[in-house]
């Protein structure tokens, strides 16, 4: 078999390791815009990899896959991040687990990987193509037995352009993983400041994400921050990046709970300056911008705060609000929202419906995860999964 790969990225490299180790005697092309393989897996996970995550305390698959959670459970049914693990520590890669749930190479560094999987493609005869662009899928379903596409997201619906005339459906992209510009709010003084678990939400909407929560000098980042982006995808880039952001800076915390645990607090230190007796959870600087916003004076004590500062201290902390007024890409990292419509495939192959020989996988689908190692763990399934069904067909 002749078989061609666009893109050498994760998903496109994976494929083509197992793609050779199924059928050694194929010929495995792999074609790659850029000038060098795997580079978005260098600076992923701050340079560290993040390879994939423990998924536990997911109640399902649709919290770390916002688009594609059907699709997901279907490709780990034959390569989950079980699998990933036993391949890369089969390979020689010593793994840690965090404390977050996210898996690392004990060496913490994304070379390591990168150099593993070039080396693999190298010693299993895969042929690789650098600084070659693709500009049409369609002529080279005539050329090979099987072209798969992984070429990743794009920013904008033309870098879909070289699968013109395939007939297929695209979803418009947009950012998916970003953080929030919150300009003119007094909060960015606040920059540096680390919430451990804090929860943010959409008003308006169900849109809602927990976990730290990062004060930046532009506005807010942090895990809490990047999930809910990734909920609020596509409605946030049909509102042009302007919404209400909500914090809750107690977590998952409701009004009963607040108002006890601030109770608490009062009849505890009646004689202590609010600025100085606080919830444990909320950081010293933040609690004291907190009470200045609850328009409690700073140098008044528990016990004269009376039933309605009290009241307003519980709506600062539970429904504290910004104006979102546009968004900052994370770091070095782009995930988008969008793509090829799932609707296109055979989910069980990802084979092309209208065009067999026609393989996706990766992020060029519309399937998009939040941060942590998902959308990694995403692209070793799917690159399996297609070398698998090529093998078998």
């Amino acid at each position: 078999m002749d078989i061609a790969i666009i893109g050498a990225g994760a998903a496109g490299c994976f494929c083509a390791i197992e793609l050779k180790r199924r059928l050694p005697s194929a010929s495995v092309e792999v074609f790659e815009s850029g000038p060098r393989p795997l580079a978005k897996v260098v600076i992923t996970g701050g340079g560290r990899c993040n390879l994939t995550n423990s998924f536990e305390g997911l109640s399902s698959l649709k919290e770390a896959y916002p688009r594609g959670d059907k699709l997901m459970r279907r490709v780990f049914s034959t390569f989950n991040h079980e699998d990933t693990w036993r391949w890369f520590e089969s390979e020689g890669v010593d793994l840690v687990l965090q404390e977050d749930r996210c898996v690392f190479p004990a060496s913490q560094d994304a070379m390591q990987i990168v150099n593993l999987l070039t080396g693999r493609m190298r010693q299993l005869g895969v042929v690789l193509h650098t600084g070659t662009k693709i500009g049409r899928v369609a002529p080279l379903l005539d050329e090979y037995d099987a072209v798969v596409v992984t070429t990743g997201g794009s920013p904008k619906a033309e870098g879909f352009g070289f699968l013109d005339g395939l007939g297929l459906e695209i979803v418009p992209p947009v950012p998916s993983l970003f953080t929030f510009n919150l300009p003119g709010s007094p909060v960015r003084e606040l920059m540096g400041t680390v919430v451990e678990n804090a929860t943010a939400s959409i008003a308006g909407t169900k849109f809602k994400a927990s976990g730290p929560l990062l004060v930046t000098h532009w506005g807010m980042s942090g895990p809490a921050i990047l999930k809910l982006s990734s909920y609020a995808a596509r409605f946030l880039s049909e509102a042009s990046y302007h919404a209400t952001l909500l914090v809750n800076w107690l977590g998952e915390k409701d009004e009963t709970e607040v108002r006890k645990t601030l109770e608490s607090i009062s009849n505890g230190n009646p004689q202590k300056l609010v600025v100085n007796a606080r919830p444990e959870e909320i950081p010293s600087r933040l609690w004291t911008y907190l009470v200045a916003k609850s328009r409690i004076r700073e140098d008044s004590r528990w016990a004269e705060t009376g039933q309605k500062g009290l009241n307003r201290l519980v709506e600062a902390i539970m429904n504290d609000s910004y104006s979102i007024q546009g968004q900052s890409r994370f770091k070095e990292e782009f995930v988008t929202c969008g793509g090829v419509a799932l609707s296109n495939l055979d989910s069980r192959t990802l084979e092309c419906k209208n065009h067999p020989g026609l393989y996706f996988a990766g992020e060029v689908l519309d399937v998009d995860a939040i941060t942590g190692g998902f959308n990694l763990q995403a692209a070793w399934s799917m690159g399996y999964r297609v070398a698998v069904s090529i093998a078998e067909k």
